[in-house]
């Protein structure tokens, strides 16, 4: 079955979604896929408005903007308000429940993960939250392989975080192991 997935990650400057979103489209190449990946953010260095947007299919990509939403990864309240509306009843919303308190009305299937808190618990520090969160979008959605999405994370780190990026990484994957549990139990 031919399908294109229309993901969009969103927060504040400095959260590191523009990375996470080139990091997922250069996992989607590595499985085979098409995709691309477009970028935007406000004046700010940090706290400002930040999205990725990454669309990936099995076909040729005609349009390099993101139109209808299929994912959507909202790491602030901000965001969430912004963009919640835009997803339709097949939709999936993860929410970082760190900083999204109240989540719009939506029909999508909406994941509740504390995706920076988790981070500041097992790793010291928020810097590797968009990794905790690339790992959990992967492993709810199934949209990229994880040895794909280990192989373009470990291409784009910094020498000597590759551990750090690692647990960051295995912290994803295991909020969504547990979120499966919960919704199939």
């Amino acid at each position: 079955m031919q399908q294109t997935r229309e993901l969009r990650l969103s927060g504040s400057g400095g959260q590191g979604l523009i990375l996470a979103g080139i990091i997922l489209a250069e996992a989607a190449i590595k499985d085979g896929k098409n995709t691309v990946q477009t970028q935007s953010y406000g004046p700010e260095a940090r706290g400002g408005a930040s999205k990725a947007e990454v669309i990936i299919g099995d076909e040729e990509i005609d349009y390099p903007k993101v139109t209808s939403p299929d994912v959507l990864l909202a790491m602030t309240q901000e965001a969430c308000d912004k963009y919640a509306g835009g997803l339709g009843d097949t939709g999936v919303l993860i929410v970082d429940t760190t900083y999204v308190y109240e989540i719009p009305q939506s029909t999508a299937r909406v994941y509740n993960l504390p995706i920076s808190r988790m981070a500041r618990e097992k790793t010291g520090g928020e810097m590797v939250a968009n990794v905790v969160a690339l790992g959990a979008l992967a492993g709810i959605t199934g949209v990229v392989s994880r040895e794909a999405l280990t192989g373009a994370l470990m291409s784009r780190i910094p020498k000597g975080t590759e551990e750090l990026n690692r647990t960051a990484l295995e912290l994803g994957w295991e909020l969504a192991r547990r979120q499966s549990r919960s919704i199939t139990a």
